[in-house]
């Protein structure tokens, strides 16, 4: 049975862990996840790919033939690392308060609450001495904040995780997630001629250039099929830099875009626009392609998507089906044909947001759906 007080007290530890991303190291965390893991009779593996970045992988065996249990296996995929707390908090960033039913700290809802949420629904069923017949894993994975170079990726590219399902535990208020928009990031770098400003006419203004590139990028309206869950392609300049001095002509200036597209659009036509967009204006111009993701869904029909809105109702709990404008990692699970969508019981409008909080009831509740849905999965 899910322990209320335990789970809480579980997510107030996590909190407590200084996994702040960057500059990311996740070493504690780990060794907590396998501290909790370990004496419940799983295996336990620790993976790193980088110093300091380990990933935790612990399967609860089935008891079906090993091959075929863990082909079936159910994946539990939550990360371990959070965006910066910076400055500005009323309440204890790492976990101590706890106030009108909700839990304060970084990473309470994105993505410590579902961590212990994950943690929590199986020790319940190996105090319950439950036995499945298909491996239940839990990935807790690093780097997930900054690409999931050293987390998810490399563990699906090099065969360490290969479930039949992946329920990835990033979300909100029990919102299952089955498309998601892509992502293209990038940086453009834009090449000018330095002149003294009072005599700007004799060089080119790359701080200027760049100016008219955004403002063409903003107008810009791409061409898309509309999505009953998802909003329009997005185009963010997130940073900028360039020129040395007020008085002089700026002969270098570099921006960053953030741009998110529909299903349906292709990738590569998406940065053959953006780079005619900036040669309409220079020639002069370098591209660095920092991420790119695909778009990604499921059907709201598949099998595994109804039955976890059914084990939702089994618990009392409405589970919506969503669209994420943003990105989770259940976009990299398509490259290895694994089905894949994204739930969790974080607060929603409280990610990477001061004061982040989750709710105590629905951690608890989101525990208790995660136990219904790891049985009804099994029954499958």
């Amino acid at each position: 049975m899910v322990n209320k007080e335990r789970l809480i007290k579980l997510t107030q530890r996590t909190l407590a862990i200084d996994s702040q991303n960057p500059p990311g190291n996740e070493i504690e965390i780990a060794d907590l996840i396998v501290k909790e893991m370990k004496p419940l009779g799983l295996d336990v593996e620790v993976v790193t790919y980088k110093l300091n970045r380990p990933n935790v992988i612990a399967t609860l065996k089935g008891a079906w033939p090993r091959l075929k249990a863990s082909q079936e296996a159910l994946l539990l995929t939550p990360h371990t690392d959070v965006v910066p707390i910076g400055t500005g908090w009323k309440y204890d960033p790492f976990g101590k308060d706890i106030v009108g039913g909700k839990i304060y700290g970084r990473g309470a809802s994105d993505d410590k609450g579902n961590l212990a949420c994950a943690m929590e629904a199986i020790r319940s069923l190996v105090e319950d001495g439950y036995r499945p017949r298909k491996d239940i894993v839990l990935a807790a994975t690093a780097d997930e904040e900054t690409g999931s170079h050293y987390g998810i990726k490399p563990l699906l590219n090099k065969g360490v995780l290969d479930p039949r399902l992946a329920l990835v535990l990033d979300s909100v208020d029990y919102d299952t997630v089955i498309a998601q928009k892509g992502l293209f990031h990038s940086r453009i770098q834009v090449f000018g001629k330095k002149a003294h400003g009072a005599t700007n006419w004799r060089g080119v203004n790359a701080v200027e250039q760049a100016a008219e590139i955004i403002r063409r990028l903003k107008a810009y309206e791409f061409k898309f099929k509309k999505h009953a869950l998802l909003n329009h392609p997005t185009v963010n300049i997130g940073t900028i830099k360039g020129g040395d001095k007020v008085n002089m002509v700026a002969d270098f200036c570099e921006f960053s875009v953030d741009l998110r597209y529909m299903p349906g659009m292709d990738p590569k036509k998406v940065i053959s626009q953006v780079k005619a967009i900036v040669r309409s204006v220079t020639p002069k111009y370098k591209m660095v392609i920092d991420d790119l993701q695909l778009p990604y869904e499921i059907s709201d029909k598949d099998p595994f998507v109804r039955a976890f809105l059914k084990s939702a109702r089994a618990v009392g709990q409405k589970a919506r089906l969503k669209g994420s404008d943003g990105a989770t990692v259940i976009s990299f699970f398509q490259h290895h044909g694994i089905a894949a969508f994204a739930t969790g019981f974080g607060k929603s409008g409280t990610l990477h947001a001061n004061d982040e909080h989750a709710e105590v009831k629905t951690l608890y509740h989101g525990t208790r759906l995660l136990e219904r849905f790891i049985k009804d999965y099994d029954q499958m």
